[in-house]
């Protein structure tokens, strides 16, 4: 196998795992919150953390690079207009994450005191979970764009 081909594969590879761990563990999160069972929103946080630090935080840094070094590979510039794009749309989805992230562990963190001390759901924990839903909105929509992007790269002038 080539090294363009390997990288390739890792890069998109790794696009899947990014866009569906994010989408499914939003899906399910979701639906679950909506429930209100303390016990099923402590155990499906507790599992949404675990799949952010196992498959989201590493494709996030793989993709950059892999990215780059099929740039790289195909001697395309950093500033054609796709790419800037593309770039630009990942700095949105990841700027979006980012508060996802403390927000996904502090509803870890409420769900679990209450499901433990067999109390209701903080208020808090519907204010971060609103939050977290408004900002997988700009973030989900970047990553499809990256998507569309990817695949047509579309001579964009910039």
């Amino acid at each position: 196998m080539n090294e363009y081909l390997l990288i390739k594969w890792i890069h998109v590879l790794s696009a899947t795992f990014l866009f569906g761990t994010g989408l499914g563990s939003a899906f399910y999160k979701w639906l679950t919150d909506r429930g209100g069972n303390p016990a099923a929103m402590a155990q499906t946080n507790r599992i949404v953390v675990i799949a952010d630090w196992v498959f989201t935080t590493p494709t996030i840094v793989i993709q950059p690079i892999t990215g780059l070094w099929l740039l790289h590979l195909l001697g395309i510039p950093l500033t054609r207009g796709w790419v800037i794009l593309t770039i630009v749309l990942y700095i949105i989805a990841g700027i979006c994450w980012l508060p996802v992230v403390w927000l996904q562990i502090r509803m870890r963190d409420l769900s679990t005191s209450a499901n433990a001390g067999e109390i209701s759901i903080d208020p808090r924990y519907r204010s971060y979970a609103r939050i977290w839903f408004w900002l997988g909105i700009p973030a989900f929509a970047a990553m499809i764009f990256v998507y569309f992007i990817m695949v047509f790269k579309p001579v964009i002038n910039i």
